[in-house]
């Protein structure tokens, strides 16, 4: 690389770098010390404050509801021990917190593809939604993130989907008399996943036709995925029943990307109030204590409006 290459490359990410902080500078210095509850009812999740509040779960909840959050979500709940589950749901209850998404998880989740029409994937994700029932009474959760799996090139595009429906329609069946709910996550993870946009979603749970199979618009996936998200945030409406949030570039906390979560938070709270949770499924774009209290400090500011 010459050096004028060089140069101009390093006073792109030098200027990229300064803005970024100076975003996050602004943030911080007017909000970080603000610790009422936000108006949105944003998520974290564990190892989110874990610098601040320790490794210590509970201590971990308590660092949250001090700093203005009012709901919790934990992808892996099914995995934890019952012990930890009642343990986290008490301290919860206490504070008067929510609780958030956990994923349906029959282990490799995304190759038990509900695509493939395959008795034992189907049986495999019925079974799991049994065991998550159980799980949701434990710890007072209503929603469970359901990922269909993996696109399949030997098989019609209307097939696939059907195969999806039949799925998702027998998983209703198990989770609706207990008031619980899937909530269906169009991915950008790798273009071999089936389910990737959101009017594909909104015409899966339509199909369904229940209210325990409704749409996890994850703001990040669908920024890659499709863009426009306000549009299409609003044609799939009534069939949305969680957010997530993450930055793009990158999947870190709002003010850091390109997406305006401003205006988005402020759009979801004028059209529902705090009724939906918004799960903060992203990592931290700075290290230490420093970096919590300014991904803080950004949900500080984006939910000033």
């Amino acid at each position: 690389m010459s050096s004028r290459r060089k140069f101009i490359s390093k006073s792109i990410l030098s200027a990229a770098g300064l803005s970024l902080a100076a975003k996050q500078s602004f943030a911080a210095s007017k909000y970080q010390y603000d610790d009422k509850p936000f108006k949105s009812a944003f998520a974290p999740h564990f190892g989110m404050f874990k610098n601040s509040a320790g490794d210590d779960l509970i201590d971990q909840i308590r660092f949250m509801h001090e700093r203005g959050f009012r709901a919790l979500e934990d992808n892996g709940m099914m995995k934890r021990s019952i012990e930890d589950q009642e343990k986290i749901a008490n301290e919860m209850s206490k504070l008067g917190m929510r609780m958030g998404v956990f994923v349906i998880d029959g282990g490799d989740n995304w190759k038990v593809s509900l695509t493939t029409g395959k008795d034992e994937f189907k049986d495999t994700f019925l079974k799991t939604c049994r065991e998550a029932v159980d799980v949701a009474k434990r710890v007072n959760a209503k929603w469970m993130t359901v990922v269909p799996g993996y696109f399949e090139r030997n098989l019609p595009l209307g097939i696939q989907t059907s195969n999806v429906v039949d799925a998702l329609r027998r998983g209703t069946d198990i989770l609706e008399p207990h008031g619980l709910t899937m909530v269906l996550e169009p991915l950008s993870d790798n273009p071999d996943l089936f389910l990737r946009f959101s009017d594909q979603t909104y015409n899966i749970c339509q199909s369904v036709n229940s209210s325990a199979c409704k749409i996890l618009f994850d703001m990040y996936h669908m920024q890659k995925n499709e863009g426009r998200l306000t549009y299409h945030m609003d044609q799939a409406w009534d069939e949305i029943g969680y957010f997530q949030i993450g930055d793009e570039p990158g999947r870190k906390e709002p003010t850091t990307g390109e997406i305006n979560y401003k205006f988005l938070f402020e759009h979801i709270y004028e059209k529902a109030g705090d009724q939906f949770i918004l799960g903060m499924e992203h990592g931290n774009a700075f290290k230490g204590k420093e970096g919590e209290e300014k991904l803080i400090a950004a949900y500080r500011w984006c939910d000033d409006f």
